[in-house]
């Protein structure tokens, strides 16, 4: 019986610790900061998600009996922070899932990279192969390959580590990961994609830092920027951006 109770101590502790920064919010949306080493929806763990948070607080705040609806038109990697969308009404998550389907909503990522790129800014182009056992993508020339680009900015570096900038042209899985490892440089903690060494907490230095698009509802255009995690490494390169 004790055992259950220290159990239930921790996770409720867990859950204080992560919960997610809310950025916007209206009838239709709520955009959130996500904390690194945060599922957004169930996996066999079993462990708290985003979603569960945010069924429970939007219903815990707008007095909803039960669980409040909640769509996901979207994901974000367990190990990274940043933006994700949710939907709170069944319409905008039709409009919202079509729009990232699409690929009319423009997204910007920042990375803490291992090492300093030699060009200051560049275009990635790869093929990866996404292997579904290892959960995992690869640079690959099978057939079944897929095209993958992205673009990157050198934002700021230190002497071991940069922070770049990301915007991608295609949605592959791990696309970010797996393009940064390929050339040499990659993410911070992320031992998946060639990380020299972890992070502490198992995250790895990928922030989903600004998302810009059209409301699903209304005729009004919305960006969102989520702060960088207060990390040292992560405040130590910011500071270092030149305005």
């Amino acid at each position: 019986m004790s055992n259950h109770k220290t159990s239930l101590t921790k996770k409720r502790a867990i859950n204080i610790v992560q919960n997610p920064i809310i950025l916007f919010e209206d009838n239709h949306l709520l955009i959130v900061s996500k904390p690194s080493s945060m599922l957004v929806q169930g996996d066999i763990t079993g462990d708290p998600t985003l979603k569960d948070w945010a069924e429970q607080d939007v219903a815990k705040r707008f007095n909803k009996p039960g669980k409040a609806f909640i769509g996901l038109p979207h994901r974000l990697d367990r190990p990274s922070s940043g933006i994700v969308v949710l939907a709170k009404t069944s319409k905008a998550l039709t409009r919202i899932s079509g729009a990232f389907a699409d690929r009319s909503i423009k997204k910007v990522y920042w990375a803490v990279v291992e090492g300093i790129p030699l060009n200051k800014d560049g275009r990635l182009i790869h093929s990866l192969w996404k292997d579904g056992v290892k959960k995992k993508s690869f640079v690959s020339s099978k057939k079944e390959a897929k095209e993958a680009i992205l673009s990157y900015n050198l934002l700021s570096s230190g002497d071991r580590y940069s922070l770049l900038e990301i915007n991608l042209e295609t949605g592959r899985y791990h696309q970010i990961r797996c393009q940064l490892n390929a050339i040499g440089h990659p993410i911070k903690g992320d031992l998946k994609y060639g990380a020299k060494r972890p992070n502490p907490n198992g995250a790895i230095h990928l922030h989903a830092q600004c998302i810009e698009f059209k409301h699903p509802v209304k005729d009004e255009m919305i960006k969102i920027i989520a702060p960088t995690p207060q990390e040292t490494l992560w405040i130590e390169l910011n500071k270092k951006i030149k305005s």
